[in-house]
C-alpha cells in the first residue's frame, strides 16, 4: 500500500516508513522541519510528516553551498523536500523510541516547498495550550501525531464498519439534510427556503423517518454515516454537528438487531487491535437504575448503590423516615477507601448532590482507626445502624454518602456522587466494558413541559402485553427499545419500530399531539405505515463517542477535524458569523 502511495507524490518514502533494510537507498522525503540542531558544521533537521519522521543530516561535503545555507536557516513548520541517500546511525546514535531511529539520510539536496512563519503552538504530542487556540489553529493542530492518529482511527473504524455492514447485505443510502421539523427531543436547527417565503427546512436530528420510510419501500437492509444536527447544550461528548451510523432491518426482532450489532462491532475492533468478547451482557433498564442509578452504567468498578429505604422506615432520623414513608427512597454507595477524608472534603460534596437535584447530602465515616464519624448516627438505633452496617458491607476506611429522595432524583444524585468519587479515589478502569441495557420503559413524565415524552422516541414498538393498557397507564408501558453502552457512556440506542399506523397514532397522542399535529408532521410515515411497511427495526451508535473511548480520549472533540465549542463557535472560520441585509431579505427574515 505505501508504494501505492508513493507513486502519486513527490516522494519516494515516508518520513516514517525507512528502516535499518533501507541502508544504501537513494529517497527523496517530503515533510514539515520538526526540530532542526547545527552541530559543529553538520545540521540535523527532523523531518516530519503524517506516518512519523526521520533524522536528516545535512553534511556541507555533500550538498551544494547554496543548499547547505538553505538548510543553516530552516525553521520549524518549513516545507521542504529532501533527496539522499540512507544509512545506519552510528551504534551509540541509535534511537530506540523512534520507528526510523537505526537510520538516517544523508541529504545531497534541499528544496524549501514553503517557508512558515514561527507557529503559535508547538507541533508535537502532550501540549498544554488551551482548547480554544488549538482550535483556532486547527490545521496545525491536525499536524501533531496524536491528533493524526485519532483521525485515522476514525478512519479504520469507519471502514471497518461499512465492510462488516456491506458483508451482511447492507445498502448504503444517503438521506436528505434539508428536511421537514418535527419534535424530537432536541430544538431543530432551520433553514429558511428561499422559493417558499416564511416556510423552513429543518436539519436532521436523525434519518429515522427517512430510514423508516426505506424499509416501507423494500430496501430491508439499510445504513448510513450520517450527519446529524441538534440546537442543544454541549458538553463533552456532544457537539452540535455530529456524525452516527444509522442501520435499519426489516423482518426482525430486537435479538436479530442485538446479535447482528454484536459481530459488527466485534470486527470493528478487531480491526483496531482489540478483541471484544460476544454475546455482550444483557442488563435490564430497571436493574441499571437500581444499581447504578443511570442507563449507562459503567460496569469495570463497583461502588453500587443499595436500597436501604426499609431500614431507616421508621428511624428518628426524620429526613430518611418521611423520603421512606411518603413513596420515596433511601440509597447508599460505600466509596471504599475515603473514610479518612476531613469532614470539609466530604461536605464539599454536597455541591454535586445539590447539582443533581438534591436538598443535601448526608454521609457517614469510619475511619481505618476504628471511629464512627457522622452527624446522623446519634438518629439510629442499634438495631438498625448494624443491619445499615451490613447491607453496606462497611469495613474501616470506608465513607457512606446517602440521598434520599423520589426514585429518579435519589438515583441521579449517587449516580453523580460514584463516578466523581471513582476519579478521585483513582479507582482503575481499564480496558473497555460494552453491555446491552434492555426492556427500557416506552414514556417518562416531563415535569418541565408538565407531559409524557418517549424515553427513547415515538417510533418504538409498545411491548405487546401492554398494548390494552399504555393510553390509561403510560408510565407502566414498556418497549421494545436498546442501549448499546460502552465504558459508562451511551453509544447506541435502538429499538423495534411501529409498524402499525393506528398503533402509531396512539403513541403520538399519548405525547399530546392533536389528529391535526399528527398528520400535518407525520401524515407521509402514517400513510407509508397503512401502505404494507413491513415489521423493521434498527440502531444507531455514535460513532464521535466510538472513536472518543477507544482513542482514550475525554472530549469528541479530539476526534473530530473540526469541532465546535461548547458555545457552537468555530474560532478557526469564525462561525456562526452575520449575514447581511440582502441575505435577509432575499429569504423574507429581518432581525429584530
Amino acid at each position: 500500500m505505501t508504494d501505492l502511495i508513493n507513486e502519486y507524490s513527490m516522494h519516494t518514502a515516508t518520513c516514517g516508513q525507512l528502516r535499518a533494510d533501507d541502508d544504501g537507498r537513494e529517497v527523496t522525503l517530503t515533510g514539515w522541519a520538526w526540530h532542526n540542531r547545527d552541530h559543529g558544521g553538520l545540521i540535523f533537521i527532523d523531518l516530519r510528516d503524517r506516518a512519523g519522521y526521520t533524522q536528516i543530516v545535512v553534511d556541507p561535503d555533500c550538498v551544494s553551498a547554496e543548499d547547505f545555507a538553505r538548510a543553516e536557516h530552516v525553521g520549524r513548520e518549513d516545507v521542504l523536500r529532501v533527496e539522499g541517500r540512507v544509512r545506519l546511525r552510528a551504534e551509540d546514535a541509535v534511537n530506540p523510541d523512534m520507528p526510523t531511529g537505526q537510520i538516517e539520510v544523508l541529504a545531497t539536496s534541499i528544496q524549501m516547498l514553503n517557508e512558515s512563519v514561527t507557529p503559535p503552538f508547538a507541533i508535537e504530542d502532550g501540549i498544554e495550550t488551551d482548547e480554544t487556540t488549538r482550535m483556532k489553529w486547527r490545521y496545525l493542530d491536525l499536524r501533531r501525531p496524536e491528533m493524526y492518529a485519532n483521525l485515522k482511527l476514525r478512519h479504520t473504524v469507519m471502514q471497518a464498519m461499512r465492510r462488516a455492514l456491506d458483508e451482511r447485505g447492507f445498502v448504503e443510502v444517503e438521506t436528505p439534510i434539508l428536511a421537514n421539523s418535527t419534535p424530537e427531543g432536541a430544538r431543530d436547527y432551520i433553514v429558511p427556503s428561499r422559493p417558499n417565503p416564511g416556510k423552513f427546512y429543518a436539519l436532521p436530528q436523525s434519518p429515522q423517518q427517512f430510514k423508516q420510510m426505506l424499509m416501507a419501500g423494500g430496501v430491508e437492509r439499510y445504513f448510513q454515516i450520517a450527519r446529524c444536527f441538534r440546537d442543544e447544550d454541549l458538553r463533552a461528548d456532544r457537539q452540535p454537528e455530529f456524525t452516527q451510523v444509522d442501520i435499519e432491518m426489516s423482518f426482525v426482532t430486537e435479538n436479530d438487531v442485538m446479535t447482528m450489532m454484536e459481530d459488527v462491532l466485534h470486527e470493528v475492533f478487531a480491526a483496531v487491535g482489540l478483541d471484544l468478547p460476544v454475546p455482550l451482557q444483557r442488563m435490564p433498564y430497571a436493574t441499571a437504575m437500581d444499581l447504578y442509578g443511570c442507563d449507562r452504567p459503567d460496569v469495570r468498578f463497583g461502588m453500587l448503590l443499595h436500597d436501604i429505604t426499609d431500614i431507616v422506615r421508621d428511624s428518628g432520623f426524620k429526613v430518611f423516615a418521611s423520603v421512606a414513608q411518603s413513596g420515596g427512597v433511601v440509597k447508599a454507595i460505600n466509596a471504599k477507601g475515603a473514610g479518612d477524608w476531613s469532614r470539609g472534603d466530604v461536605e464539599k460534596l454536597a455541591s454535586i448532590a445539590e447539582a443533581n437535584g438534591a436538598k443535601g447530602m448526608a454521609w457517614v465515616a469510619f475511619t481505618t482507626s476504628g471511629e464512627e464519624k457522622s452527624p446522623i448516627k446519634k438518629f439510629f438505633t442499634d438495631e438498625e445502624w448494624a443491619a445499615l452496617k451490613a447491607e453496606m458491607e462497611v469495613e474501616p476506611g470506608d465513607l457512606l454518602l446517602f440521598a434520599a429522595d423520589e426514585p429518579d432524583v435519589a438515583n441521579a444524585v449517587l449516580s453523580a456522587l460514584r463516578l466523581h468519587m471513582a476519579d478521585a479515589l483513582d479507582i482503575p478502569r481499564e480496558g473497555h466494558a460494552l453491555l446491552w441495557v434492555v426492556d427500557f420503559p416506552m414514556f417518562r413524565y416531563d415535569a418541565d413541559e408538565k407531559k409524557y415524552a418517549a424515553e427513547h422516541h415515538p417510533f418504538s414498538k409498545i411491548c405487546d402485553e401492554d398494548m390494552d393498557t399504555f393510553e390509561a397507564e403510560p408510565l407502566s408501558a414498556g418497549s421494545y427499545a436498546y442501549d448499546v453502552v460502552m465504558d459508562g457512556y451511551e453509544m447506541g440506542g435502538g429499538s423495534i419500530r411501529i409498524h402499525d399506523p393506528e398503533e402509531q397514532r396512539r403513541v403520538l397522542r399519548v405525547l399530546g399531539l392533536s389528529d391535526e399535529d399528527i398528520d400535518s408532521k407525520f401524515g407521509h410515515l402514517i400513510q407509508a405505515l397503512s401502505l404494507g411497511t413491513p415489521p423493521h427495526g434498527g440502531i444507531a451508535l455514535g460513532l464521535d463517542r466510538l472513536v472518543m473511548l477507544l482513542a482514550g480520549k475525554d472530549s469528541i472533540r479530539d476526534v473530530i477535524a473540526f469541532p465546535k465549542t461548547s458555545s457552537a463557535a468555530d474560532p478557526m472560520t469564525g462561525a456562526p458569523n452575520e449575514v447581511t441585509a440582502r441575505q435577509l431579505k432575499e429569504v423574507d427574515l429581518r432581525l429584530l
